[in-house]
């Protein structure tokens, strides 16, 4: 007679592991507010100032994946919404998403979805110097996914035209791109110094 399948959530394994996961979101979230708050630069009098923002959200991706990189995510936007001054600038409530940078904020959800997809692929099948490579391919990805959403809230917020919004935003590709080259880098050495935290075993 088969054995029927048991749940496991209950178990102490599985609240063990949701503890983890409850903290490791809460780590991130608290890790996107902490580098949000490092004084931005606003680069040749620029709407949107150059934060370390997508370092953070690169590397929630990357170390946590896709369910646990939004929920980072999400946990750090609600503490925007609320009125907690984790924005850019000291700043919070829902004021903020209304500005010009409100897209970019959102845009943090779809980065680190595909960010973290692409990066449990690499993980996956990658190891060495292919794998830095993969998770800065990853986070490259993660760019775009960004830019669309930023850039037309930028252009509705401000009146101007999209590519007028996109011009705006060309001085920030090259640091983003630096910001995704490091996330790489801490992302391959964390997964081979802690291959069941991240990678295939986590």
């Amino acid at each position: 007679m088969p054995t029927p399948a048991v749940d496991d959530r209950g178990s102490a394994p599985g609240r063990d592991r949701a503890t983890r996961d409850i903290a490791r979101v809460a780590v991130f979230a608290a890790l996107i507010a902490a580098l949000t708050l490092v004084p931005g630069l606003y680069l040749f009098g620029g709407a949107v100032p150059v934060t370390l923002q997508t370092l953070a959200v690169t590397l929630a991706g990357v170390l946590l994946g896709p369910r646990r990189g939004v929920l980072a995510v999400l946990t750090y936007l609600a503490m925007v919404v609320v009125g907690l001054p984790v924005a850019s600038g000291f700043r919070g409530g829902l004021g903020v998403l209304a500005g010009p940078t409100g897209g970019f904020l959102v845009g943090f959800v779809p980065m680190v979805v595909v960010v973290g997809v692409l990066a449990a692929l690499a993980l996956r099948r990658l190891r060495g110097a292919w794998l830095t490579a993969g998770l800065f391919g990853a986070g490259l990805a993660g760019i775009p996914a960004l830019y669309v959403v930023g850039i037309a809230w930028l252009a509705a917020v401000l009146g101007v035209p999209l590519g007028t919004a996109a011009a705006m935003m060309a001085p920030f590709l090259v640091g983003d791109v630096a910001k995704a080259a490091v996330a790489a880098v801490v992302g391959s050495a964390v997964a081979r110094a802690l291959p069941g935290v991240v990678g295939p075993g986590r």
